[in-house]
């Protein structure tokens, strides 16, 4: 789960998730990968009240809406970026498993599933 750092540039393409943009960038994406279970380890330095417990593992804890409980939903950015789990720091934007995520998305969007968080 590697959410925009507040400072990154933004590139031409603009909109919801677009597969027809050569490259992703999560200022044009529906911030998929901030739905995803997020384990954390114990050397990760998260605040305690952003996380749970879920079938024994230590994970991000998700709002109402499935979004993880760090997600600036105002700037549609991660507010904990300099000390995100190692896990999302290993996301890569653009890189294989983030366009595989999206186009899982993409497809299911297209059929009329919704995204839901476990």
């Amino acid at each position: 789960m590697s959410t925009p750092n507040p400072d990154a540039a933004s590139t031409s393409c603009e909109g919801p998730v677009d597969e027809s943009c050569a490259e992703p960038h999560c200022s044009r994406c529906d911030a998929v990968c901030c739905r995803l279970t997020v384990v954390v380890m114990p050397e990760d330095r998260v605040p305690s009240h952003l996380l749970d417990t879920r079938n024994g593992l230590t994970v991000m804890a998700h709002d109402e809406e499935g979004w993880c409980v760090a997600l600036d939903s105002a700037r549609m950015c991660c507010s904990i970026y300099e000390s995100r789990p190692e896990v999302c720091r290993r996301f890569v934007m653009g890189g294989p498993y983030c366009r595989s995520v999206r186009a899982e998305y993409s497809e299911r969007r297209a059929l009329g599933i919704e995204l839901v968080a476990y």
